[in-house]
């Protein structure tokens, strides 16, 4: 059975969180004395009191938490707050519609990045700070975040952990969750502030810096500006973006182990190897095909090649240029880093590199094996054996995100979207990364999509978040068994 009062207990707190960060845009509104002040003390009004509602109705909880707990509230927790989150746009009349206002704040707790704004800049600075502090708590996970918080309840975080943390495997960087959450928001916090002071020195306005830095740290790409970070035409600007995206890409815990003098460990990890790898291959690679195919220059091809793999490969989805008046086979490259993402343990969507790290080695295996029928070939990555467990998770994630791709790719179609438009809003979405293919490219919104497909890429970036059989689970009749 559900501990529903512990559930009630925890979400009452986490709406109150949300409470929290409306607060720092109503000093926002406050400050640049604008028109949507009123949208956001109606909404804190409403998540305050629906948040001490729900902690009425969990007084007296048990102190306990089953796997099947933490599920329910990892999964319940992302829409909650995507529904709360989307009335400033909607009570602002700045986003009217209710279909439009849940895709673009669901775009943004996913750190998706995804957009149906055709004219960002005519948001009012509360909005806009709103759009990127969604993404900013997002990042690491909303659930993520409250597991640093979560001991004042008595009882323990790791069925959340579980639920909540990306990728395969998990490096424990101490033995407490809650220790580790807070380390590696600390580790956040950091790249969120060094960020920002450098963007500043590149000639970018406070504000601006500080909601850039919010959606670099967290891989998700809003911007203030509608043409992205193309608007600031600044080689400075784009060269710092693209280091803090490929910092955000990596594996937090390494940053852990680096502090703590464990510099072999660091730079020895196979994921991360796979993943500078695979960005320096394909930027070299569109690189010399931008030389060759267009007027730009060596410096700003590699700098826009470089930009915009950094971007894709860690489903951040900043623009500097529109890739789609490149070269098709060029879209390829980028639509391969789209679905590959960056590491487990970053802020990063998309399938992980560890995840091809050990298909790869599965496959060098199944070849070894056909020379030599009898041997035992264990798989190692960073000179530990990968457990059969593992190893089948791989397998099995592997196939059930390529599935929900292709089905989501022909619903699509079925609502009327082109194929090219189809591959792209799925695939993006699934991976976090924002920009499409085709009309759904960098150099448009997704405005004009149909109200059902926007629908079913809301859901299909929380599926990409939670990693798809988080969210799946509870569709299943198992889940809800009493035994």
């Amino acid at each position: 059975m559900l501990n529903t009062k512990m559930i009630y207990r925890i979400m009452g707190f986490l709406i109150l969180i949300e409470t929290a960060m409306l607060l720092s845009c109503i000093g926002v509104s406050l400050y640049y004395q604008e028109d949507d002040l009123n949208s956001f003390l109606l909404t804190t009004g409403i998540t305050f009191i629906t948040g001490n509602l729900l902690l009425l109705m969990g007084r007296n909880a048990e102190k306990s938490l089953s796997k099947r707990d933490g599920y329910v509230i990892v999964s319940i927790v992302w829409v909650v707050f995507t529904i709360f989150g989307m009335l400033p746009f909607y009570l602002s009349g700045y986003i009217p519609d209710i279909t439009n206002a849940f895709f673009e704040t669901m775009s943004g707790f996913t750190t998706t990045g995804a957009s149906i704004l055709d004219n960002i800049e005519s948001l009012p600075h509360g909005l806009l700070f709103w759009r990127s502090m969604i993404q900013w708590i997002g990042g690491l996970g909303i659930v993520f975040f409250t597991i640093a918080v979560l001991p004042i309840f008595g009882i323990g975080s790791m069925q959340l952990f579980a639920a909540e943390a990306t990728g395969p495997t998990h490096d424990k960087i101490h033995p407490r969750i809650g220790v580790t959450a807070k380390l590696l928001w600390s580790i956040y916090l950091v790249l969120t502030i060094s960020e920002t002071i450098l963007l500043m020195f590149g000639g970018m306005s406070l504000f601006d810096a500080v909601c850039h830095s919010f959606t670099t740290t967290a891989t998700g790409g809003f911007s203030t500006k509608q043409a992205s970070i193309a608007y600031y035409n600044s080689a400075y600007i784009e060269y710092v973006i693209s280091i803090f995206m490929i910092l955000s890409g990596l594996n937090f815990t390494l940053y852990f182990f680096m502090i703590k003098g464990k510099v072999r460990k660091f730079f020895s990890d196979a994921e991360m190897k796979w993943f500078l790898y695979s960005i320096g291959l394909c930027t070299l690679f569109i690189t010399v095909k931008l030389i060759q195919n267009s007027p730009m220059g060596m410096e700003e091809a590699f700098r826009k090649a470089l930009f915009q793999v950094a971007s894709l490969h860690t489903t951040t989805g900043f623009a500097t240029a529109d890739y789609m008046t490149w070269e098709p086979i060029l879209w390829s490259i980028l639509a391969f880093t789209m679905v590959v993402g960056g590491c487990a343990g970053s802020t990063s969507g998309g399938l992980k590199d560890i995840r091809l790290v050990v298909l790869a080695k599965i496959i060098r295996n199944e070849f070894k094996h056909l020379i030599h029928p009898n041997a035992v070939l264990p798989i190692r990555v960073n000179k530990q054996v990968i457990s059969p467990s593992v190893k089948n998770s791989v397998l099995a994630f592997t196939f059930l995100y390529i599935l929900v791709l292709v089905v989501g790719q022909l619903i699509m179609m079925l609502l009327g979207v082109g194929f090219i438009e189809s591959f792209g809003t799925v695939v993006s979405s699934m991976g976090g990364v924002g920009p499409g293919l085709g009309t759904c490219g960098p150099a448009y919104s997704w405005n004009h999509l149909p109200d059902a497909a926007k629908w079913l890429l809301s859901f299909l970036m929380l599926a990409g978040r939670l990693e798809i059989f988080t969210i799946l689970l509870i569709f299943t009749p198992g889940f809800w068994k009493k035994n």
